[in-house]
């Protein structure tokens, strides 16, 4: 058995066992997935963290609309609605649920897990520039998370248990950064772009020893791996939020005969491009990991610094084209799409196609059009 089937093997028990989990006393922490909340954290007070990071279903976003207005962004709507319905295992194991409040869309969620259900909801600040003010404000949103977890488990974290956590948390880092640049810029890559992203969907809730243990085992099979040139269109995602269960655009791509190399995303994907730092004040580390030298969302200022890495990514990865993937009403990334359009095909010349979900089934038809039509200019290019 390969790595990603014993993955597969494990999830599907994964469920199951953490209701065990949560019988037997073991606190559970459920929080958002846009990134700026450390893990290690929450394994230091004791307690056992799940990322509530489905999307995707049609369902839960029409359930949403008895509690929220529908102007919030379709995956946030979506989070109240899987609470509700009590139909998947994951929204309803949490004894606390924390949430990084980075724009009005995370702090919607937060406001309506706080005032319809009976969940304790926990909520800090997120700040949108990285002016040295706004650093210390990140930090001190860390500090507060930590006494948090101290009172909510009865517990001391101490700065050593948290470089111990920030350890281990550094080893997955390395091993997802080391899989991604297993893809060749320009190459069929070894390892599927949906592929990938599941791995990550898979880090929020599978066990974390076992999963360590089959990223170990799958990043040595794909060292290994000969694949041959596809010869297929080569494009780069980016996201507003890759959902746990969100798969449409991915299983198209493969439909048109395409595929992405490379992916970015503002909610959905563990970062793992900056390693923390075991030395001096864990808080500053994880700040600096988190937050400083993190690719900012669309809805940061200034936009600049997330323009130029996806110009630069665009131009190491070698893509032939951007696919712009966002969620209904994430304004911010519709505002900056506009832009970056005519700034890439001013300085590169490569195809850009914008996508906007609100997790409907209609929706499917219209993006395989555009989606083929976005490759067939790639193919055209290339002659």
């Amino acid at each position: 058995m390969d790595a990603m089937e014993k993955l597969s093997e494990h999830l599907k028990k994964r469920r199951p066992e953490l209701r065990e989990i949560k019988k037997s006393g073991q606190k559970i922490i459920g929080y958002t997935p846009n990134g700026y909340l450390p893990v290690e954290m929450i394994y230091a007070a004791g307690a056992l963290p799940i990322c509530l990071a489905r999307g995707g279903d049609p369902e839960p976003v029409s359930e949403s609309l008895a509690y929220i207005p529908r102007y919030i962004d379709t995956f946030c709507r979506c989070q109240i609605g899987y609470r509700v319905m009590e139909e998947e295992v994951l929204y309803q194991l949490p004894d606390l649920i924390v949430v990084p409040v980075s724009d009005v869309n995370e702090r919607a969620i937060a406001d309506c897990w706080d005032y319809y259900t009976d969940l304790e909801t926990f909520r800090y600040g997120v700040p949108h520039n990285k002016r040295q003010d706004a650093i210390d404000y990140y930090t001190g949103s860390l500090r507060l998370l930590k006494e948090k977890m101290e009172s909510f488990m009865n517990t001391t974290i101490s700065d050593d248990k948290l470089k111990e956590e920030i350890k281990i948390q550094n080893r997955m880092r390395e091993l997802f950064r080391n899989i991604s640049y297993l893809r060749e810029p320009g190459k069929t890559p070894v390892i599927s772009s949906q592929d990938f992203i599941r791995l990550h969907h898979a880090s929020f809730y599978a066990d974390r020893v076992t999963f360590m243990s089959i990223l170990e085992e799958l990043y040595e099979e794909l060292k290994q791996k000969q694949v041959e040139e596809s010869g297929k269109p080569k494009a780069m995602l980016t996201a507003s939020t890759l959902a746990m269960g969100d798969y449409k655009i991915f299983n198209i791509m493969d439909e048109i005969g395409g595929e992405f190399i490379f992916e970015e995303a503002a909610e959905g994907l563990m970062p793992y491009d900056h390693e923390v730092s075991l030395e001096g004040d864990p808080f500053l580390a994880l700040t600096d990991a988190l937050f400083v030298k993190r690719v900012p969302p669309a809805w940061f200022r200034p936009a600049r610094e997330r323009v130029d890495y996806l110009l630069n990514t665009i131009k190491e990865r070698q893509v032939e084209g951007l696919l712009w993937y966002q969620l209904l009403y994430r304004d911010g990334y519709d505002i900056q799409s506009y832009s970056f359009e005519k700034e890439l095909e001013k300085t590169t010349g490569l195809p850009f196609l914008k996508i906007e979900s609100d997790y409907d089934t209609s929706e499917r038809g219209q993006f395989k059009t555009r989606m083929e039509t976005f490759t067939e200019i790639i193919k055209q290019r290339r002659q």
